[in-house]
């Protein structure tokens, strides 16, 4: 295999852009504080950081395997790869984990089970150094497969608690959800790992350096397009519309009862249009009306209904107001203006919310409607 590779100068040069490609990746995500890819969006430091340190570790992990193309000892050649081997199980595969992890803002995750996982495949791969032998790649195998099915099983239950939490906090999900990146990423690496254990030859190689470029724009897009949530935790992180008259702070105590917090959502959030507010969170209305996070959760899971549900239904009652007022004044109108008019950013998170909202598609509503 080594012997093609070396006579492949176009393979050579892919290997070439995919190393460079992750140093300036890394180098960008470190060194850049402005985001390029989308300037209005401010991602999480710690993920830049931790996916920075994955893209280095790539780039290195690169320059490592580079000499193989061109040793000729088989005892040379077999000793980078498993020196290779367990440079990877200490950095590569943890960090890639790591980062994974940190995707998931709803709380901060301890790391060190990382570094328990992975211990295994560090002591496997320092047998196969001292002994130059690939004698233990089966148990590697194994153990690869093992701990995937549990870091699937774990990420599937942290991913519905992330959504969960999401929908407990904001009103507006665009650029905070992330299961799709994991859907993305697992059936990348998926890919990855069927050519790793079963295939060879240079079509392995052309393809595992594909997946890897591909690995690093995406990931770099997914970082950048991910809202930092820790700074919309504040309630004055992101003031509320001050063309909406404030209330007394004499009105209300922070300890509301659970009855009385329908009234005041009422008065400060409904009568003065407040969750047409974009990126309204639940912190920032809970001090709007002079309560706090816990007892405006209280309420809203006593009425059975999550925060980004009760905006929802807020905005679209806005939008269906609109839309008839609109159509009895015979006015020209879009679904994409009245739907920013009702709060929305995205159409398509309005759409979405319609239907889950009303049973049907804003145009087959809209459409019944004028019948």
């Amino acid at each position: 295999m080594y012997d093609q590779i070396r006579q492949d100068t176009l393979f050579i040069m892919l290997y070439a852009v995919v190393t460079a490609m992750a140093m300036l990746a890394s180098c960008y995500l470190l060194f850049r504080r402005a985001n390029a890819i989308a300037p209005d969006i401010t991602p999480p430091a710690r993920l830049r950081r931790w996916t920075a340190a994955f893209f280095a570790i790539l780039a290195l992990n690169h320059l490592w395997y580079m000499p193989i193309f061109f040793l000729s000892s088989g005892g040379d050649i077999m000793m980078t790869d498993l020196i290779g081997g367990l440079l990877d199980s200490m950095t590569l595969f943890p960090v890639a984990i790591i980062v994974l992890l940190v995707m998931l803002q709803d709380r901060r995750r301890p790391l060190w089970p990382v570094a328990a996982i992975m211990a295994p495949f560090v002591i496997i791969a320092i047998f196969c150094v001292s002994t130059r032998s690939y004698a233990f790649l089966p148990i590697v195998y194994v153990y690869s497969l093992l701990m995937s099915i549990g870091l699937i099983i774990y990420m599937v239950r942290a991913l519905r608690q992330y959504g969960r939490w999401l929908r407990d906090n904001y009103a507006d999900l665009e650029h905070k959800e992330v299961w799709q990146s994991f859907v993305v990423l697992a059936s990348m690496m998926l890919v990855f790992a069927v050519y790793v254990f079963t295939s060879e030859g240079p079509v392995y190689q052309y393809a595992m350096q594909m997946i890897i470029l591909v690995l690093i724009c995406y990931l770099l897009w997914r970082v950048e397009t991910l809202s930092d949530l820790s700074l919309s935790q504040q309630p004055e992180s992101q003031p509320i519309d001050l063309s909406i008259p404030a209330k007394r702070e004499s009105d209300v105590s922070q300890k509301v009862p659970t009855a009385n917090i329908g009234p005041l959502l009422q008065k400060y959030c409904i009568d003065t249009q407040l969750y047409l507010q974009h990126d309204l969170t639940l912190s920032q209305l809970a001090h709007a009306i002079g309560t706090n996070r816990t007892y405006l959760t209280n309420y809203l899971i006593h009425e059975g209904i999550t925060y980004n549900a009760y905006i929802n239904e807020l905005r679209i009652n806005h939008f269906i107001n609109l839309y008839r007022e609109a159509v009895a004044a015979e006015r020209s109108i879009t679904a994409q203006q009245l739907a920013h008019d009702s709060g929305y950013r995205s159409y398509s998170t309005f759409s979405l919310a319609f239907k889950q909202r009303m049973g049907q598609t804003v145009t087959a509503w809209m459409r019944n409607t004028a019948e």
